[in-house]
């Protein structure tokens, strides 16, 4: 539940802030790039804060 609720959410926040990007951090479906790697990072990022803010609330 934890990784589907990252993805979405890292998911959500990456395609809001890509327009704004430039053209080369910017994801081309089916393409290795510096656009997958910085959504994959942001995806994990969202992840981590995700489970500390459930380990916290199960406390």
């Amino acid at each position: 539940m934890r990784a589907l609720v990252a993805v979405l959410l890292g998911n959500l926040a990456y395609f809001a802030v890509m327009p704004k990007l430039p053209a080369s951090a910017q994801h081309v479906p089916f393409r290795l790039d510096l656009g997958l790697l910085l959504d994959c990072g942001l995806c994990t990022v969202v992840f981590v804060l995700v489970s500390l803010a459930w380990r916290r609330r199960d406390r």
